[in-house]
């Protein structure tokens, strides 16, 4: 059984917190699924959750493709050098693929993004092969340009797509991370 999941912002990647916070558990009700991969609290967007051990494993080094809302305007030299590799307190980022994108389309943030009107924001599409905590975050920081909202969009062949915040997809068959498919049944 695989399931991709829209997780929302201020939901916890787990099914128990001892701290009262809202987790997996308070969407998903398949018994005996489990996160591949982490996506952190104050994070949005793609989780994928199987009870297929080897399909957890196979995710963590695929792609992961997030929409970055940023702090100012990025110029040039910093998509350069998120393009080349970032430097971090834990090493070198591999490569990302990155581009400019109009602000997309997507739901609504509760809580919403700090707004200040003489501060402009941006928007970049931004694909890694790495899962190194906080990462994305991290690396358009070291560039100059803090993430102000962080939505991952894909994992490997598993598309985001029209979910919505909260709702969640099932796989009747988990797709091969290898194939670039995945099959999708009806939602729940």
């Amino acid at each position: 059984m695989t399931l991709v999941f829209n997780k929302p912002y201020g939901v916890l990647c787990q099914f128990t917190d001892e701290e009262g916070r809202p987790t997996l558990a308070d969407f998903i009700r398949t018994p005996n699924v489990y996160a591949a991969g982490r996506l952190d609290f104050d994070s949005e967007g793609l989780v994928v959750l199987t009870d297929d051990g080897r399909l957890q494993h196979a995710l963590a080094g695929q792609a992961k493709t997030y929409l970055v809302q940023l702090d100012r305007g990025i110029d040039k030299r910093g998509i350069d050098n998120l393009r080349k590799g970032v430097r971090l307190k834990d090493g070198l980022t591999k490569p990302a693929i990155v581009e400019m994108i109009d602000e997309p389309k997507v739901w609504p943030r509760n809580p919403p993004v700090r707004f200040r009107k003489n501060v402009p924001t941006s928007w970049i599409s931004l694909t890694i092969t790495e899962g190194r905590n906080r990462q994305v975050r991290r690396m358009t920081a070291a560039v100059g340009f803090p993430t102000l909202r962080l939505i991952r969009v894909s994992v490997g062949p598993y598309q985001l797509g029209s979910l919505q915040p909260g709702e969640s997809r099932s796989h009747s068959s988990p797709a091969s991370p290898r194939s670039g498919r995945a099959t999708s049944g009806g939602r729940r």
